[in-house]
């Protein structure tokens, strides 16, 4: 690998300097979705997730456990969003009494089945385009980096919050790896629960990382799951527990 010269190197680290500094003015001042937790918040630019625009999410490891906790995750954000929502997939493996139970009833979902990742596309395209919806959630493998650029300026023009969640179809295979447009890509995973004063299951953990953000910086953290109105919450523990951002990896995961 070769070593770049001093001033080579305070060339890049301004110019990388610019374009947060752009992509950040990009951000701040357009409609925001806040999560609700003050903590969580503040690390993102504009105070939340930007509603008219393309925001991916994935299982941090291939399996069940955490593809469905960031199934749920997602659920919770298009819950707290006023309107109907389409959800298209190509597998029948949507388990809609879990989207209920994290604030998505039924009777607020429309549900696309489509025979491939395309098709996926397609409809999530025409569905963010419509303008009438609170969100459309696309169930995806692989998404190129111009289609996923269509699909932010379908979500800016129609005023729509777009939601990929990307599925693990190769274990080997990071759906992460390639590039996108997205405005901020989010990895879940499952997490110890608290203890309870007598035997059973406490509410649900998850390590939330967000790998990338339009004008920000990573972070880790760990959050209660979703509540019946898709709303998260900080664990009970001391501030000093939370995981901390993993600020070495920036570099790499801004590129990603």
């Amino acid at each position: 690998m070769p070593i770049l010269s001093s001033s080579r190197a305070e060339r890049l680290a301004a110019l990388r300097a610019e374009v947060r500094a752009i992509e950040s003015a990009a951000v701040k001042g357009k409609e925001c979705l806040p999560f609700g937790v003050a903590a969580l918040d503040r690390r993102l630019e504009g105070g939340g997730l930007a509603t008219a625009a393309l925001h991916e999410m994935v299982g941090t490891r291939p399996g069940l456990s955490d593809d469905a906790a960031a199934t749920l995750f997602v659920a919770g954000i298009a819950a707290r969003l006023p309107g109907a929502v389409l959800w298209t997939l190509a597998r029948r493996d949507l388990f809609a009494p879990g989207l209920m139970h994290a604030g998505l009833p039924p009777d607020r979902v429309l549900y696309a089945e489509a025979r491939s990742d395309e098709e996926v596309l397609a409809v999530m395209e025409e569905g963010l385009r419509h303008g009438g919806l609170a969100a459309v959630v696309g169930e995806i493998g692989r998404a190129a980096m111009a289609s996923t650029r269509r699909l932010q300026l379908a979500a800016e023009e129609g005023g729509t919050t777009a939601l990929m969640l990307r599925r693990w179809r190769k274990a080997g295979e990071d759906p992460f790896a390639p590039p996108s447009a997205a405005v901020t890509r989010w990895r879940i995973a499952c997490a110890p629960s608290g203890d309870l004063p007598v035997e059973g299951i406490g509410r649900p953990r998850w390590k939330i990382e967000l790998a990338r953000q339009r004008g920000g910086a990573p972070f880790t953290w760990i959050m209660e799951g979703n509540d019946a109105e898709g709303r998260l919450a900080l664990p009970a523990e001391p501030p000093h527990r939370q995981a901390a951002p993993d600020r070495g990896d920036e570099g790499r995961r801004a590129a990603a």
